[in-house]
């Protein structure tokens, strides 16, 4: 496929080899765009690749290629016996990035932590819907507004957590990109000057690269950050340039375009792993893709129908043609990686003449339903429109008629969380924490409704089982109330199970020091260009 060099895609090219001889310059080709630069209001990998890691930081970090949360921002912490209240000491002299549009007068301390987690929590606070409609999906589907009781400033570098009860993942929760931390002074001042929605616009963090500038849809901009706290990047300047067409990724790729790209087509590996010029980085993802019903609408609502639908799809199909073999079908909704995965589930035997009968036995019958196909590559569907293809080929072998539709990301994932949502909704999930909670409950659980939860499934037994597990410390205990969870979700069938696929990094064979993370993050302040 031949493409045309763009304006955007030219000034790219002259920034990456001009700079090349004075700066080091490290071009990304990102799959698409970030919905905002406010990491607290959104849930895709795309929008945290671009704002959470470069920009900000967090309370505590993973520890890079790894699920172990560590010491961030935060340097040390204590908790209570009964695990209910947390103290925070804040790392000292740590600096806000200077842009053009800010200058800090002071370091990072309590109040930027009690200000970034408290408005994702407090309906009243002035800066809960500073952008309208804002429903801060991580912090409501994991329960934060009714987990944490107090967050309360000691001292300027002290900041003590109160939970209503124990949580076994809040310190791996704090350690994903919702939980990143943003300076109060530069929201006080955007909010004197009336111009509040500049907090997703213009970001400002404590993260190893500022800002500089976003062109929509093709480019964005950062430059180191001379007063970062931690291990200064060793690239002067990062560019993500969007490039939506993995093809066309991979184009740029060979020719020196940019350095490291994601998401590649599984046609293009093998040629990938035999060009000289490329480093392919290859691990099981910690992931699942699914179609989500709309549980709370008819004929979705009947569990024949989701189990018929289920019957119908040939998961290898997808498989082969999506992935050529990097995948397998998925059963549970978490991926076979992760601990607490019960082997033991029966999955949806792939059976249409079963699939024809429960149909007529529900009483459903010229059936017509909307297939929602993302607009983007993701790890855990590299070709949602032609997985939706197959899907819908082998619906219309059991007399059940389906429009492929999808729109522009952002609006998709909009979209697709209204609970009167029609038809089945491809998405997935990469873990964002390691622990089965971030599946189990921050997609299926009764307070993910309307956000996470698209297949607005709310099952009392099963969230009672999700809800006590995060209050018991002891794995193995975890592990049998999770197991459990998952023979519930597979007798309820709220999703049609897909796949967990392998995770793919090409990159130029002259970079160095980038990690691929379990948690599907592409954060590159330790890369490096020797070529």
């Amino acid at each position: 496929m031949k493409y045309k060099l763009t304006l955007a895609a030219a000034l790219l090219s002259a920034t990456f080899f001009a700079g090349a001889a004075s700066a080091k310059t490290f071009v990304y080709c990102s799959e698409g765009s970030p919905e905002g630069f406010d990491p607290g209001i959104y849930t895709a990998g795309t929008t945290f690749d671009a704002s959470a890691h470069p920009i900000y930081n967090r309370l505590l970090e993973f520890k890079p290629g790894t699920t172990q949360p560590e010491p961030g921002l935060a340097e040390s912490w204590e908790i209570s016996k009964d695990g209910t209240v947390y103290t925070f000491k804040l790392r000292p002299n740590v600096k806000f990035q200077t842009t053009d549009f800010f200058t800090p007068s002071r370091n990072l301390n309590a109040d930027d932590v009690v200000f970034s987690i408290g408005r994702q929590i407090d309906t009243k606070n002035a800066w809960n819907q500073y952008i309208p409609g804002a429903a801060w999906e991580y912090a409501a589907g994991m329960g934060f507004p009714e987990l944490i009781k107090s967050i309360e400033k000691v001292d300027d570098l002290t900041v003590k957590i109160t939970l209503n009860k124990p949580e076994a993942p809040f310190l791996a929760n704090l350690a994903m990109p919702f939980a990143s931390i943003m300076s109060k002074e530069y929201a006080d001042s955007l909010d004197k000057a009336g111009k509040k929605e500049q907090l997703n616009q213009m970001p400002v963090g404590t993260g190893p690269f500022t800002f500089v500038g976003y062109q929509q849809d093709a480019v964005i901009r950062y430059k180191k950050n001379a007063d970062y706290w931690g291990p200064a990047p060793k690239i002067d300047d990062l560019v993500f340039a969007i490039t939506t067409d993995a093809a066309v990724r991979y184009q740029k790729l060979q020719a020196g375009e940019c350095h490291l790209m994601p998401y590649p087509n599984a046609a293009d590996v093998q040629s990938m792993k035999s060009n000289p010029n490329l480093t392919i980085l290859e691990q099981e993802g910690l992931n699942v893709a699914y179609l989500a019903y709309n549980t709370t609408q008819a004929p979705f609502d009947k569990l024949e129908v989701r189990k018929a639908l289920n019957k119908a799809i040939n998961k290898k199909a997808i498989v082969d043609a999506v992935f050529q073999g990097m995948a397998t079908p998925a059963k549970n909704p978490i991926p076979p990686t992760m601990w607490s995965y019960n082997e033991a589930t029966q999955d949806d035997a792939y059976d249409l003449d079963a699939a024809k009968k429960m149909l007529a036995d529900a009483g459903v019958k010229d059936l017509s339903m909307k297939l929602w196909a993302m607009p983007v590559s993701r790890p855990y569907m590299l070709n949602a429109r032609r997985a939706a293809e197959i899907m819908q080929d082998d619906f219309a072998k059991i007399g059940v008629k389906v429009e492929i539709v999808s729109y522009e990301w952002a609006e998709y994932l909009d979209r697709s969380k209204a609970k009167d949502r029609d038809g089945a909704v491809i998405l997935g999930w990469t873990g964002d924490n390691g622990d089965p909670d971030n599946f189990l409950d921050t997609l299926l659980g009764c307070n993910a409704v309307g956000g996470n939860n698209r297949a607005q499934w709310c099952n009392k037994e099963f969230d009672a089982l999700v809800k006590k597990a995060k209050v018991t410390s002891n794995d193995e205990e975890r592990t049998k109330l999770y197991e459990q969870a998952q023979v519930i979700f597979k007798k309820e069938a709220p999703w049609a199970t897909l796949d967990h696929s392998l995770s793919i990094v090409p990159m130029r064979k002259g970079v160095t020091g980038f990690t691929q993370s379990p948690l599907g993050d592409f954060t590159f302040e330790a890369v490096d260009i020797t070529e």
